[in-house]
């Protein structure tokens, strides 16, 4: 579904991506790993459109940044690990949001039964659905992230990017996001990439790995053919090791 070829991005003339290739198949859970720095953020940020970048990008066959804006929101949504609730609106309102790219009319256009479906769906997908009636300014973080993941869905894309989705969210909300996502890509004519921090996590969630080593691509392949022993030479650190370490404590 999706094919990206030496891709170039960064900041201010500043290359932090440099020549990355990867695709995305159809119902594939792509995960990418790497240090603080390495550019994770910024390759996600480049899908989305919301860098310059040079090289190819394609979604289904065609050229993603031909695409205007409102048709690539319609098959491209990037959830972000920074999504600040600056503005009083109820969560109902926020995760309708994402049914802007869908509206004739822009947001001003009238809200239809489908759109209140999709969104009342979205929200008890994500378990947010008790809380639709609050502000989302006075919502602690983690129901935040369920709430911008339920908009997400809203949105009915076609690629989901995810910047640290189980930011702020406890152990059970981790498993039964993930556990979602699955789900949402397993539908069909769906295909989810992820920026993950919890290794354990990505490793349990992910068809496909990537592993950014200062803006290029230090492995990719399917997880029934991955190394974890690449993972110490990523992080620089015995990550194996760690992990036994601490799963000792269930012992």
């Amino acid at each position: 579904m999706l094919r990206i070829e030496h891709l170039v991005c960064g900041y201010g003339g500043e290359s932090v991506v440099r020549d990355v290739s990867f695709r995305v198949g159809e119902g594939e859970k792509l995960c990418i790993l790497g240090p603080n720095g390495c550019g994770k953020t910024t390759l996600l940020r480049a899908l989305a459109g919301l860098l310059p970048s040079q090289g190819r990008l394609e979604l289904e066959g065609g050229d993603l940044r031909a695409l205007p804006a409102r048709q690539r929101a319609q098959r491209l949504a990037l959830m972000s690990q920074f999504s600040p609730a600056s503005f009083d609106y109820t969560v109902y309102e926020t995760v309708m949001l994402g049914r802007y790219a869908h509206q004739r009319g822009g947001l001003l256009a009238a809200e239809s039964g489908a759109d209140r479906r999709i969104a009342e769906e979205s929200l008890r997908r994500t378990g947010a659905w008790e809380l639709r009636d609050r502000l989302v300014t006075e919502l602690s973080g983690g129901q935040l992230q369920r709430v911008f993941l339920a908009r997400t869905f809203a949105q009915e894309p076609r690629v989901i990017l995810l910047d640290e989705p189980t930011n702020h969210l406890d152990l059970r909300y981790q498993v039964e996001l993930m556990d979602t996502l699955r789900q949402w890509a397993a539908a069909g004519g769906r295909c989810v990439v992820g920026v993950l921090h919890d290794i354990n996590l990505a490793l349990s969630f992910a068809d496909t790995v990537l592993l950014l080593e200062e803006g290029q691509v230090m492995d990719w392949r399917p997880m029934a053919e991955f190394d974890l022993g690449t993972l110490n030479r990523l992080y620089g650190m015995d990550v194996g090791g760690h992990m036994r370490a601490a799963l000792r404590r269930w012992s």
